[in-house]
């Protein structure tokens, strides 16, 4: 499908995806230029924006270096959108990550580094947004699995993206003028770079990934593409009638 087809579930929207240089992040903004929108990506290291760009496509793409959880860099990104484009209409804000720590040995600098980013760069992600959101503007929050689920070792993780997906319920409430729907997706066991940050060794990342698959109806881990898809959805007007939602995209294994 030609990026500009007028039958692409985006044609003509501007987006932004934060962490989008690997992943999630960057599968949702290689299938969000396919689907015809412009998609501006964030992420700490210049390299890695770099290499994001090269992999979804030199057009219709712009990297912006910064960190979430810093407001300064995310006045730098909203001034940079505003300039180049003036408008927002889809936002996912999908940056985020977490380390193993269990109860007993959780540290401050776990915690603070745990929702500075989940939490706090969420909540101003969205806030310093609004100026540029349109009418029928769509926001779609990464949360997970975790937040309906216990995982040992994973507690503060797991309560940040209960965060999440609370936000989103207040959130509609407090636009509901604005026709501007916010939804949260939450991704099941999706092998993606990100699990190297775990504090794990590979053959222990595996093992994890080995044991969660067991739990899960489909029988198999998802892919950071089909996670693309379901955001592409919520992002659409496909679903526009979707508000407030958490969409698991786990393959059956919150449900059971």
């Amino acid at each position: 499908m030609q990026a500009n087809s007028p039958t692409s579930k985006l044609s003509g929207k501007i987006a932004l995806v934060t962490g989008g240089t690997s992943g999630i992040g960057l599968a949702t903004a290689k299938k969000f230029v396919a689907e015809g929108a412009y998609v501006f990506i964030t992420g700490r290291r210049r390299a890695n924006l770099d290499e994001a760009v090269k992999t979804i496509g030199q057009t219709n793409v712009t990297a912006i270096k910064g960190d979430v959880g810093n407001l300064s860099d995310l006045d730098v990104l909203f001034e940079a959108i505003r300039t180049k484009k003036g408008r927002l209409d889809i936002l996912f804000a999908n940056a985020g990550g977490g380390t193993l720590s269990s109860l007993g040995n959780i540290t401050e600098e776990h915690f603070d580094t745990t929702f500075n980013t989940n939490v706090k760069g969420v909540v101003f992600t969205v806030q310093k947004a609004l100026p540029l959101l349109s009418e029928g503007a769509s926001v779609v929050l990464n949360a997970s699995t975790t937040s309906v689920k216990g995982t040992a070792a994973f507690s503060i993780y797991s309560a940040s993206k209960a965060a999440v997906r609370n936000l989103a319920r207040s959130w509609i409430l407090d636009l509901k003028g604005r026709n501007i729907r916010i939804n949260v997706i939450s991704p099941g066991v999706v092998p993606t770079p990100g699990y190297d940050g775990l504090g794990l060794t590979k053959e222990q990342i595996q093992g994890f990934i080995d044991f969660q698959v067991n739990t899960i109806p489909s029988g198999r881990a998802g892919t950071p593409e089909e996670i693309a898809k379901a955001v592409t959805f919520l992002a659409s007007d496909d679903s526009s009638f979707v508000n407030g939602i958490e969409l698991f995209v786990d393959g059956g294994m919150t449900q059971i």
